[in-house]
């Protein structure tokens, strides 16, 4: 072969490897560090080029039709974990492991308070970036998500006041149903037992709860108040609850006014117009409520049902007869400091 021929036969060599080693610089230059942090969010049933354009309009990569393609060559692409990610771009090797089980996606830890409404729950899922109006609208449509056991209409009162966490892309569904089976751990063999024993049905038994939770002002209050609502019950008295008639105006506790003709208002939920209870539940009692209504305190050391109460001063006065509840709102209510 003449010395020249074999001259460009090497130089072409050499071109070919340069341009090679160019091109793979440039692609792993691509695929490399951009130095951005982000957080971003993979919706659930991305594809491997969704994630990558996701990515790369947060800054976190050069290529999104790189990465896609490594994703997709190295079988990454079917293990995507959905949700959250607070990310580095630390490289497109790196940010594909995070995305297949490397790093737990963000979640949200919330705590729902005892005989909150399910609308301060949904306000709650609003300010922690979930879906609150969807939880709202399930809520009070819940269609085959309701258990058996509610007759009302909506879920108010079933779901259960706890500390839950729950995934940054958790849907309304996922939500209320982790709230309902929370709920239904409350309803063992015992709990069971004593409702049948004292005649309850499950909605009775959460509709009264509630009232009891929001009436008091401590937990060791509760099983008098049960007891005292269970006698008026019994006998056929109003329960003349005052948060029942917040609940139908739709107001807080603080906001009723009698001058104004709060308590005069035609619902159901009005315990000083009907009797007996109201058609369900007026917030979401906790453990304690639901329980005082199973073991309620019903009678004075003398055997008397108490039939009224009030508070004052910060406590609970307890009377087995109006003359004696009149006689004691007289004494520690309306009497002057």
């Amino acid at each position: 072969m003449p010395e020249g021929s074999r001259v460009w036969i090497l130089r072409g060599v050499f071109a070919l490897f340069l341009t090679f080693a160019l091109l793979l610089l440039y692609a792993l230059w691509l695929l490399g560090p951009t130095g951005k942090e982000a957080v971003v969010r993979i919706p659930r049933g991305a594809t491997g080029a969704e994630a990558a354009r996701i990515l790369e309009e947060a800054g976190l990569l050069r290529s999104g039709y790189l990465f896609s393609a490594y994703l997709r060559f190295s079988g990454r692409a079917k293990r995507l974990v959905p949700g959250v990610y607070r990310l580095k771009g630390e490289g497109a090797f790196r940010l594909a492991r995070a995305l297949t089980g490397g790093e737990k996606p963000l979640s949200v830890t919330l705590v729902f308070p005892e005989g909150e409404r399910a609308v301060d729950y949904a306000q709650r899922l609003t300010r922690a970036g979930l879906d609150g109006e969807g939880f709202l609208r399930l809520v009070e449509n819940p269609g085959a998500l309701k258990p058996p056991y509610v007759e009302g209409k909506t879920l108010e009162g079933y779901l259960f006041p706890a500390t839950y966490t729950f995934d940054l892309l958790a849907t309304p569904e996922e939500v209320v149903l982790a709230m309902l089976r929370r709920f239904a751990q409350e309803l063992t063999p015992p709990v069971r037992a004593l409702l049948a024993e004292r005649g309850l049905s499950v909605h009775q038994w959460v509709t009264l709860a509630s009232i009891v939770q929001a009436e008091a002002g401590s937990p060791e209050e509760m099983p008098y108040i049960a007891g005292v609502f269970l006698n008026r019950l019994e006998r056929g008295m109003p329960l003349q609850a005052d948060p029942t008639v917040a609940y139908a105006l739709g107001k807080r506790l603080p906001e009723l006014s009698r001058p104004d003709g709060d308590f005069a208002v035609d619902s159901p939920y009005n315990t000083y117009r009907y009797r007996g209870l109201p058609p369900g539940p007026i917030g979401n009692p906790g453990q304690r409520a639901l329980l005082s209504v199973l073991n309620p305190v019903r009678q004075d050391e003398k055997g008397r049902p108490y039939l009224y109460f009030f508070h004052a001063q910060g406590k609970l006065f307890l009377n087995v007869d109006f003359a004696g509840h009149l006689r004691d709102l007289a004494r520690h209510r309306y009497s002057s400091p």
